[in-house]
């Protein structure tokens, strides 16, 4: 489907929130203003490159793809051109790191050094979804509902299972005290605000999810709810700091949670997919069955609420026979007679329940059952309609504490494109946007028209063959043959050459898109090294050979190394060899809490920190505490991925290569954030150590994925990164 475009304009300004009439700045001159205010700030061509782009956009109303790599200053790129256009401007992201720094950090320095240009100071507003903040509602009622919901609730909830014990209600009994304390205190009722915080069981009393809430009309607490609020200092602010996982809750509920806005910037836009997928996620659990009809058993017959606790029961039982993984041959049958006795259990009792009235006793409690039990309902008749687009499968987690029937879309494109672009302008945005060198796998995952991908031209092949030549010569190293040189204290040699550099162009119907650089000299600051000469991995865990390589190049190095694993035993075996075989000090993400274990890394300047996916993306260590990064093997998704396998498997069963069109892609994605970790100022310096030899040897895949990273220098030989990594310890 071909998203439509959407005029966005920066016509006349509008009087509301006091802009001032007449001609207003660029985002150019707003940039300007936004970097000379910061101390030591200089202009950057990229940053520069992508705030024209995105004004091109606003006026032309075409969507836009800019990859712009670590260290560009994507934020104020993009935050600068978002005043030139009539407000509000919703800017979304994915992580909460990056949230804060946009409302703490960023946003702030901003809207001082462009004050005197508007004529006015800008106003930004955080919107996050309903359950983020304190409901007076469920507050008034936390007393009434511990017994029911919390005292008694379900083993899944806590770690280990189990009935509650007393000591544990009481704890549980002053946190609603302070968080009473609280709400008479709070301004915006934001979780995040509350210092220190309260655990989820708690905040669970006192909080309302979207759907059981029955909104501020027929609320006793309406005129005071902190979530109404919220949305309404959303819908007068100049830009609005949201997230993907309300942003894909918004789009799939018909666009009226986030304020109308003729511009949405999609910060870590490579995310953007998942959490729509997510979001259109739904799942049965037998814990949310038996919980549902305890809730509604007070306003139901005993029959009735009976026939729901005896589905929750048959739920189990279905689950506790059912294999892990995806379903593909259709329900077995003890599920299928799970899901067929909850459907009509619901139905009965949603009837039973009628509607919600103004008169009711209690219109809160009615809702908050009637939301549970439909969804439970609309979930169940997913689930026994068996639909091609979706997929199905059995969830148990290792430690065994949570059993769950789940159901997701196995594709969000058409999603995307049919409520992504409608009726505003959509700047996509990333670290990690062009994989193997092009725009078009993500352009497609985002629901856009893509062009495949053509052959190169003669011509287009020998001018890369000497852009090649020419990156080359500048690093001071030939791309082939010759002696070794030195890159600023990072060695590379004969055998070693340039990656690829920026990345060209695409385009398709309504849409653009840019590769902006990075102001880091990659190929100086950094070597990829493949090790090549390892045997390809075939077991979980972390082969032998693969370990005596980790322990060569961390002994080069003296430590200073962020392991990132694919698995959680392959970081054990990993920290056990180090801590066996050196006196390094070993960070093994689990052992304490990742913010504390991540500051120690930083501050101990010979540690290691090893962990798995969470750690892929989420370190940000600049100096020379990270020089050093050890990949264990490329992060393909795992066979027993539901997602990726049904994936892969439609793709395979109309003709294509379900690997190259999924698992290859995302483990491109992976991998680029992954070896993203090393370089994350000018000053940085390291090498990044795949010790998975498919990167080079595999044909088919190894060059597109080498093309979706960084262009480091790159080598296969030992010698070369070990000689590196010495040096940079005497440095």
């Amino acid at each position: 489907m071909t998203p439509p475009r959407t005029a966005t304009g920066s016509a006349t300004p509008s009087a509301r929130g006091g802009r001032r009439r007449g001609a207003r700045p660029s985002g150019g001159e707003l940039l300007a203003a936004a970097v000379g205010a910061v101390p030591g700030g200089a202009a950057r061509p990229g940053q520069q490159q992508m705030t024209e782009a995105i004004e091109r956009s606003t006026t032309s109303g075409e969507h836009l793809l800019v990859q712009a790599g670590t260290g560009t200053g994507k934020s104020l790129a993009y935050l600068a051109p978002a005043l030139t256009v009539d407000g509000p401007v919703v800017v979304s992201t994915a992580t909460l790191a990056l949230q804060s720094q946009l409302v703490d950090h960023d946003l702030p320095r901003l809207a001082d050094a462009v004050e005197p240009l508007l004529g006015r100071r800008p106003t930004f507003a955080v919107l996050k979804g309903r359950h983020h903040y304190l409901c007076l509602a469920r507050l008034d009622n936390s007393t009434e509902d511990e017994p029911e919901d919390t005292l008694f609730d379900a083993p899944a909830a806590r770690p280990g299972g189990g009935t509650k014990w007393l000591g544990e209600a009481g704890r549980l009994g002053k946190q609603i005290q302070r968080l009473r304390d609280w709400a008479d205190e709070t301004a915006t009722g934001d979780r995040d605000e509350l210092d220190p915080g309260v655990d989820d069981q708690a905040w669970r009393l006192v909080s309302m999810p979207a759907r059981e809430c029955v909104g501020a009309g027929r609320c006793p607490f309406g005129a005071e709810c902190f979530a109404e609020a919220s949305r309404a200092r959303a819908r007068e602010a100049d830009i609005v700091v949201t997230n993907h996982s309300l942003l894909a809750v918004d789009m799939i509920a018909g666009r009226h949670i986030v304020p109308p806005h003729k511009l949405l910037i999609v910060d870590e836009a490579h995310e953007l997919a998942d959490r729509v997928s997510s979001a259109a996620q739904a799942e049965l659990v037998p814990e949310l069955v038996d919980r549902s009809a305890r809730r509604a058993r007070p306003l139901l017959k005993p029959d009735v609420a009976e026939r729901l606790t005896e589905a929750g029961d048959a739920l189990a039982v279905g689950l506790a026979e059912a294999p892990a993984g995806r379903i593909t041959a259709g329900l077995p049958a003890p599920l299928r007679e799970a899901c067929t006795l909850l459907d009509a259990a619901t139905r009965a009792a949603l009837d039973a329940l009628g509607d919600v009235k103004a008169d009711d006793p209690d219109p809160v409690r009615k809702q908050q059952a009637k939301a549970v039990l439909d969804e439970l309902s609309t979930t169940a008749q997913r689930l026994l309609e068996e639909a091609d687009h979706d997929v199905a499968w059995v969830e148990k987690p290792e430690n065994g504490t949570r059993r769950a029937l789940v159901v997701a879309p196995l594709s969000v494109a058409g999603t995307l494109a049919t409520h992504l672009y409608d009726e505003r302008t959509v700047v996509a945005t990333s670290a990690t946007l062009a994989l193997g060198g092009r725009f078009d796998t993500v352009a497609r995952a985002l629901g856009l028209d893509a062009p495949p991908p053509a052959p190169p031209s003669p011509a287009a092949a020998a001018l890369a063959a000497t852009a090649t030549a020419s990156a080359a010569r500048r690093a001071g190293t030939p791309g082939t043959g010759a002696e070794a040189g030195a890159t600023d204290g990072v060695a590379v040699a004969a055998g070693s050459r340039a990656a690829t550099g920026t990345v060209p162009a695409t385009e398709g119907p309504g849409w653009r898109s840019m590769d902006v650089g990075s102001p880091f000299d990659y190929a100086r600051q950094g070597i990829l090294y493949v090790a090549a000469h390892l045997p390809r991995p075939r077991v979980s865990g972390l082969p032998e050979a693969a370990g005596d390589e980790l322990l060569g190049l961390v002994g080069a190095l003296g430590g200073r190394t962020l392991g990132l694993f694919s698995s959680r035993r392959a970081a054990q075996q990993a920290a056990e060899l180090l801590r066996a075989r050196t006196d390094l000090p070993v960070l093994l993400q689990g052992e304490e809490a990742l913010p504390l274990l991540v500051r120690r890394f930083r501050e101990e300047r010979s540690s290691c920190l090893f962990g798995v996916m969470s750690l892929w993306q989420g370190v940000d260590v600049p100096g020379d505490s990270c020089q050093l990064v050890v990949i264990d093997r490329l992060p393909f998704p795992r066979p027993d991925e539901p997602l990726a396998a049904a994936r892969a498997a439609a793709v395979d069963a109309g003709g294509g290569s379900g690997f190259a069109a999924v698992s290859v892609p995302i483990a491109a994605v992976r991998l680029a954030q992954g070896v993203g970790r090393l370089i994350r100022a000018t000053g940085d310096r390291g090498v990044v150590a795949v010790l998975d030899s498919r990167l080079e040897t595999a044909r088919g895949y190894g060059p597109f994925l080498r093309r979706s990273l960084p262009p480091f220098w790159y080598t296969t030989r030992p010698d070369v990164a070990r000689g590196a990594l010495e040096r940079l310890a005497r440095a």
